[in-house]
């Protein structure tokens, strides 16, 4: 009953049969290979579009150079206040954009408003000597409250930050989560409805280190190469990654391990909803299901052995806000995720919250 972390998940089979079968003979270094070339192709096919695609083995680095390569080290980089980028990346986008600042933007379960990225704009005029001039736009897909942006309102967020001359990036680390619920093309979910770069992420699905930044306006990645190197992550033997990808992506393959976890995350949640003293402040989306439980249910669960996040107070508002002797988890699945570990966990709190 491990739902701490999609991270905590192994890779397919698939993807390790890939990296054995790159592991043979010799391959250029840095990204010559082969298997790069070939994996710059193979996303630009997904996306339907001659993309500049660059592979890194974490989330993080990801995230911090694609935004690095869109902001000065005197830019403003609006986000959600609960954003990856904001509370879990330890300053990395700080860091390798030599000094940009964060800024952080309200709004209800992990998704900014419309009214507030239009206020923080304002807040933020292009010129004003004494502030971080306006400079890119993250928007996590999906957000760290297991909650999706529609294409439609990917849109609408990018043309208001479009219009202030200001970068958009998707933070897209369960972008197949996403994709997998919503049943809309990459395409649809990126460029064409306004996203400039992708950081899009393999390691949560299947992978073992397997990230890539996607760049739809190649002209802004014409630095990224330096930056990646004077960043630490030009890997070597950039073939086991590009390996990955290209198993990953293949049949779509990425699809079927995400939309296995969703379905896990969606018999969850649907269990929990129908036990007594059980709260989910919000439906999921994809894979991260959260839920208020009573005290004694939570002590159920660790003491079988069950593993999740205590997600404190973060995100609840009105009524869904904590009563005594109730806790706020965050339960995550995964491409392995069993479902007689989800029932057991279901019976277990459904056992515990009646006595």
């Amino acid at each position: 009953m491990l739902f701490a972390s999609d991270n905590a998940s192994g890779a397919s089979q698939k993807v390790i049969d890939a990296i054995v079968a790159a592991n043979d003979g010799y391959a250029p270094p840095y990204g010559a290979d082969d298997w790069s070339k070939a994996a710059e192709v193979r996303v630009s096919e997904l996306f339907e579009r001659k993309c500049a695609v660059f592979l890194v083995p974490t989330g993080t680095a990801a995230n911090a150079l694609a935004l690095a390569a869109l902001t000065p080290p005197y830019g403003a980089i609006f986000c959600h206040d609960d954003a990856h980028i904001m509370d879990d990346e330890c300053g990395a986008p700080e860091f390798f954009s030599a000094g940009a600042k964060l800024v952080g933007i309200s709004g209800s379960c992990g998704k900014i408003s419309e009214a507030g990225l239009a206020a923080t704009l304002a807040a933020y005029p292009r010129g004003l000597v004494k502030q971080v001039q306006p400079a890119a736009l993250s928007l996590s897909q999906a957000t760290e409250s297991g909650t999706l942006y529609s294409p439609a309102e990917v849109s609408v967020f990018a043309g208001m930050a479009h219009r202030h001359d200001v970068a958009v990036h998707m933070d897209g680390a369960r972008f197949a989560n996403a994709i997998a619920s919503l049943g809309v093309s990459p395409a649809e979910m990126t460029w064409k409805s306004g996203v400039d770069v992708l950081s899009l992420g393999g390691t949560k699905n299947g992978a073992i280190m397997c990230e890539a930044v996607v760049f739809f306006d190649r002209d802004r990645a014409a630095d990224f190469l330096y930056l990646r190197k004077r960043g630490g992550h030009t890997v070597s033997k950039g073939r086991f990654i590009a390996a990955q990808m290209l198993a990953w992506l293949d049949g779509g393959h990425w699809l079927e391990l995400a939309q296995h976890a969703n379905d896990q995350a969606q018999r969850l949640a649907s269990g929990l909803r129908a036990i007594s003293g059980v709260r989910l402040p919000w439906l999921p989306q994809v894979n991260e299901v959260f839920a208020v439980l009573p005290v004694a249910a939570d002590k159920a669960l660790k003491a079988a052995g069950a593993r999740y996040y205590d997600w404190g107070g973060r995100g609840l508002e009105g009524d869904d806000c904590l009563k005594p002797g109730e806790v706020f988890v965050r339960m995550v699945t995964s491409f392995v995720t069993r479902e007689d570990d989800v029932d057991r966990f279901l019976d277990i709190t459904r056992k515990a919250a009646a006595g």
